[in-house]
C-alpha cells in the first residue's frame, strides 16, 4: 500500500452532521468513531462527539472530520488539517515525514500506539500547518 494524502476537516459538534451532508453530496461509505467508543473523552458531554469520520466517496474522494472538544483550540476558517496514512510496510517512509515535519515544529501527540491499535502522531510544522500521522497495526495472522 503507498502513502495517502487526505485533509482532515474539524468541527465543534457538528461534525457527525456535516460528514452525513458530505455523503449525501459525494455518495460512498461513511464510517464514524466517537470519543466514547475509544474511552478517550475528558468531559462527560464529549461522549458522543466524533473523534474520527471517514469519507470515502464514490468517486474516490476521501476525506476526514472529527470535533473538537472544548478544551482544545479551535478557530473557524481554519479548522483543517492534513492526514498522511499507510500501512506496516510504509511504516520507515512514514515515521521520517513524521520526523521531518517536526523539525521547526511542534510536536502535540508523539508518533506512538494509539487506542485503535495503529500508530498516530500529531505535529504543527513551523508554518502551523498540522499534520496526523497514522500507520495500520501489522495485520494479524
Amino acid at each position: 500500500m503507498m502513502t495517502t494524502l487526505n485533509p482532515y476537516l474539524g468541527f465543534r459538534g457538528t461534525a457527525r452532521e456535516a460528514m452525513e451532508f458530505y455523503q449525501g453530496v459525494f455518495g460512498g461509505e461513511l464510517t464514524v468513531s466517537t470519543f466514547g467508543d475509544f474511552g478517550a473523552a475528558v468531559e462527560p458531554e464529549e461522549v458522543d462527539l466524533v473523534m474520527h469520520s471517514q469519507l470515502s466517496g464514490d468517486a474516490g474522494v476521501v476525506f476526514m472530520g472529527s470535533d473538537t472538544p472544548k478544551h482544545m483550540d479551535y478557530r473557524e476558517g481554519s479548522n483543517f488539517s492534513m492526514s498522511l496514512s499507510g500501512s506496516d510496510a510504509d511504516e520507515a517512509q512514514l515515521r521520517e515525514y513524521f520526523e521531518r515535519l517536526s523539525d521547526g515544529g511542534t510536536v502535540q501527540q508523539p508518533l506512538s500506539v494509539a487506542p485503535w491499535g495503529d500508530s498516530f502522531g500529531m505535529v504543527q510544522d513551523r508554518f502551523g500547518i498540522t499534520w496526523l500521522v497514522n500507520i495500520a497495526a501489522p495485520a494479524e495472522g
